[in-house]
């Protein structure tokens, strides 16, 4: 099975701190790797043109953001950008015999 997850938090999703789960706003399953890899594709292109930095660690994380897009953190006292995760996730599934 494969996953893309879509978060939104002020926190890169490559992070995934306690309760980041929190933060999900979508999560897509498929059983089709090709059908999931251009769905994939899609969400990257469309937010590679919506936000104007992009980073990518591990080969199955993306974080976009813009510099406009910021919220007040309470715990650090400053202005934080918003940023917009994407996670590929590859689910093995335990099969009984």
């Amino acid at each position: 099975m494969y996953k893309v997850i879509y978060m939104k938090a002020d926190y890169e999703p490559w992070w995934q701190f306690e309760g980041w789960e929190e933060h999900v706003v979508t999560e897509v399953t498929y059983d089709n790797e090709q059908e999931a890899s251009q769905y994939l594709q899609q969400l990257i292109e469309e937010f590679s043109k919506k936000y104007m930095n992009m980073m990518h660690k591990k080969e199955r994380f993306w974080a976009f953001w813009s510099d406009d897009e910021r919220e007040y953190c309470e715990n650090c006292a400053d202005c934080l950008p918003v940023y917009h995760g994407v996670i590929w996730e590859v689910v093995e599934e335990n099969v009984k015999k």
